[in-house]
């Protein structure tokens, strides 16, 4: 954070609006004269009179009104992407599931090694284990595109571990969500499309936030989003490489209301989302290639099955805080719920047009299936207390509290159809809907766990110079046993323009029961049998007679160094070392069978099992990096100029592979090079954001300049083989907006995204993960984009 708040507030208002005002509200009491309860809060601080200056850990505001009423990108990932250098989002293309929901990351980290909140509660992750795609392979993460933009107020990004704070998850960093409830209301309309024409999107959304009674208030969001599909395949190519077709329909309520002891809050949301993206083209075939993996009564001249996803997302918390004695007291329920049910277009089971062929028909099969799916359940109970002294030395902050977690994962088997083996003639691949094919009934699952945790966390002003925090808490969890972990943060005003601030801290994630109970089982034939590939659920008679171990958590140790420094009113900057080290980090192993493990093999042709992989605790990683801000305003006349810098350097290494016993000596299998460079570099080793905002009257002009550091990714020959990896140089982005006022209720916003159409750097389609040129990385393939925005208050 600056360390100044008069520049901070300059450089927010500036680039993000008013809305920045109410993060940077001076420190109050926890109570005022008429007993209302008054609180700032900032992520990675339980202080009810902490403000957003001068914390112990890096903490990112980011003030949300601005991207929602003049931003060029329509969803809150993509948006936070080309503001914040530590997050990463980039949409996936040919990754199956993970083509539907983007996931996204904290300084090169997992998609679930960050905690998300919403409001400072714990928000659900997605149903979806992401099994392909260049990023966040086998991890799951939270949908942060389920939410709308204008619904909120800002984000907060706590840069630091904060497991002892807040419990699993929270390796990378924490990201508060803080949803609007003001009163007013406005709306906005928003087209935009890609410069060659495809990817058209169409945005409307709206909010009011009303009164309940006389100080009570409800903040309601209504959003219509249609993002059209676009196709960078070249021509001759029957592949679909692009952005996915997705319909969203949003709707989230966020209020509170005054009670005789205290303030009632409340916030739900529900978003319905059809999705719809292009798997491999399957190629034409002749009358002799019918059994493989297409029908030429069908599709003579090949086709592209489409994975459509229909995503049911809803969130809800109540709560009440108020004043037991003179403890702060909040309790609350959250509960959150993700489902995703596959439908299969398209596309055709070439078994049922073999054994159709075979009997005397034309060789047809149905070219749509419902091919199953999965849901994902977490009901949070919260009780929490906290307290300032304010005679113990320059003040004291007590926090306790507990927390009660249930979750509930489930897959649902798709119609027979979509996975069956009809004709049993022994073609590798023709089985099941071509594209995804569907859960079987032995996929089914319902599996369920419960969790504990209690907490404590002070934080001491020693003396107006020096502060220090420290937190412990301890977990249970019902399927893998218990974990106590710590923090320790402080800082000192070195001078009146230094600040000095660091933490060391210790972490952990739990399993995700998508990583544990997670089931898929297609057929394929080895030497003409045919057998079953399956990703073998933990604990279950594949994964125990393969000697995988059960799942434990994986533990984290977390240092940061940083320094904030603000020579005058007009310029600050700041900067933070950061060390991550996890052990036993769990990754979705590579296919064990005949070729690579003879005698691994033999076991599992006793289940009928031709190759298999696991999620197994096998990974040591190392995370070195760095977070530097730099800002400065200045006026020329009556205009103003905001100049600043925003960027993040990091590398993540693996440090050890640590294999169960009876995987010993095939670790190459375990991780391959290609995927140790998928947890290395799936995401940029450097990224940084220099921006310009000017103000001429009426007339706002904004120029950002994203930078994306080199990746270097695996090729599926591998250098073993000879084939050089996939090396992606570093590549300049910019972003350019102007936005006229036409009066204090009216805004129009036109620009462009990547205006110069910058593209990833070129490799063999045949190496890359989905077999096209570019893969997914950086800031996507599709290109130059441009768009328009009306915002009216009203």
């Amino acid at each position: 954070m600056f360390a100044t708040s008069t520049l901070r507030k300059a450089v927010l208002l500036s680039l993000y609006g008013s809305a920045a005002l109410a993060m940077l509200a001076p420190e109050t009491h926890a109570q005022t004269t008429d007993g209302e309860i008054q609180t700032v809060n900032v992520v990675g601080s339980r202080r009810a009179v902490s403000s957003a200056t001068d914390t112990t850990v890096p903490v990112d505001v980011i003030p949300m009104n601005k991207a929602a009423e003049s931003g060029g990108n329509f969803d809150l990932a993509q948006t936070l992407t080309n503001i914040s250098p530590s997050f990463n989002s980039t949409r996936q293309t040919g990754a199956d599931g993970a083509d539907l929901i983007d996931s996204a990351a904290l300084r090169g980290l997992g998609s679930d090694q960050t905690l998300v909140l919403v409001n400072g509660k714990r928000r659900h992750t997605t149903a979806l284990v992401n099994l392909f795609g260049a990023r966040n392979r086998g991890n799951t993460g939270t949908d942060m595109n389920a939410i709308p933009m204008l619904a909120i107020k800002d984000v907060q990004v706590l840069r630091d571990g904060a497991a002892a704070q807040y419990g699993s998850d929270a390796i990378a960093g924490v990201m508060d969500i803080g949803l609007k409830k003001s009163l007013g209301c406005e709306a906005v309309a928003g087209y935009s499309q890609y410069s060659v024409g495809d990817g058209k999107n169409y945005l409307a959304s709206a909010y009011c936030g009303v009164r309940l009674g006389e100080k009570g208030v409800i903040g309601i969001t209504g959003e219509y989003l249609d993002r059209g599909r676009s196709n960078r395949a070249e021509p001759g190519n029957p592949r679909i490489i692009g952005d996915t077709k997705a319909e969203n329909q949003t709707l989230y309520v966020n209020g509170e209301l005054p009670t005789p002891a205290g303030k009632l809050y409340f916030t739900a949301g529900a978003q319905s989302r059809d999705a719809s993206s292009a798997a491999w083209a399957r190629g034409g075939v002749g009358t002799d290639d019918i059994p493989s993996r297409n029908s030429a009564a069908m599709y003579p001249n090949g086709f592209v099955p489409f994975i459509n996803g229909k995503i049911d997302d809803q969130y809800a918390t109540i709560g009440h805080r108020g004043l037991i004695g003179e403890w702060n007291a909040d309790f609350s329920q959250t509960y959150g719920y993700n489902k995703m049910m596959y439908d299969i277009s398209h596309t055709l089971n070439a078994s049922i047009a073999n054994a159709d062929l075979l009997a005397g028909g034309k060789g047809i099969s149905p070219d749509n299936f419902k091919a199953g799916g999965f849901s994902f359940q977490q009901l949070t109970t919260n009780v929490d207390f906290t307290r300032f002294y304010d005679t113990v030395m320059s003040g004291l902050n007590v926090a306790f509290g507990a927390e009660y977690r249930s979750e509930t994962y489930k897959i649902f088997a798709g119609e027979p159809g979509s996975y069956s083996d009809a004709d049993g003639v022994g073609f590798g691949g023709n089985a099941g809907s071509q594209g995804f094919p569907g859960f079987r009934p032995s996929d089914q699952t319902n599996a369920k766990r419960h969790s504990s945790a209690g907490y404590v966390d002070l934080e001491l002003d020693l003396n107006p110079i020096v502060k220090t925090q420290a937190a412990v808490r301890y977990e249970n969890y019902s399927d893998f046993g218990s974990t106590v972990t710590g923090k320790l943060a402080g800082s000192v005003r070195a001078a009146d323009t230094v600040l000095l601030r660091g933490s060391a801290s210790t972490g952990f994630r739990a399993p995700s029961l998508q990583q544990k109970y997670f089931s898929s089982t297609f057929t394929d034939f080895v030497a003409g049998v045919p057998t079953d590939v399956v990703l073998a659920p933990n604990g279950g008679p594949v994964a125990n007679l393969a000697g995988i171990p059960k799942l434990k958590e994986e533990k984290s140790t977390s240092f940061t160094l940083g320094t904030t420094w603000t020579p005058s009113n007009n310029a600050s900057v700041t900067a933070d070392l950061y060390q991550i080290k996890i052990k036993d980090r769990i990754v979705l192993s590579g296919r064990f069978d005949s070729t690579n493990y003879p005698d691994l093999a033999a076991k599992l042709a006793t289940l009928g099992v031709g190759q298999a992989q696991f999620f197994v605790n096998s990974v040591d990683t190392k995370t070195s990096g760095l977070d530097l801000t730099a800002s400065h305003k200045t006026n020329f006349g009556p205009n103003k100029m905001t100049t600043y810098l925003a960027a993040n350097f990091s590398k993540t290494e693996v440090t050890g592979i640590h294999a169960p016993a009876s995987l010993k000596g095939y670790e190459d299998v375990l991780l391959s090079e290609r995927e140790r460079l998928f947890i290395e570099q799936g995401g940029p080793r450097s990224k940084f954001t220099l921006g310009f905002d000017y103000v001429a009257g009426a007339l706002e002009s904004d120029l950002k300049v994203i930078h994306y550091g080199p990746q270097t990714l695996g090729t599926f020959d591998g250098t073993a083989a000879g084939v050089p990896n996939a090396h992606y140089e570093s590549k300049t982005s910019a972003d350019l907006a102007f936005t006229y006022t036409i009066n204090k209720n009216t805004k129009f916003t036109f620009g462009g995204t990547n205006i110069f159409n910058v593209k990833p750097t070129p490799q063999d389609p045949n190496e890359t993960d989905n077999g096209f040129k570019y893969d997914s990385v950086q800031f996507g393939l599709n290109g130059a984009s441009y768009f328009g925005r009306l915002w009216v208050k009203f």
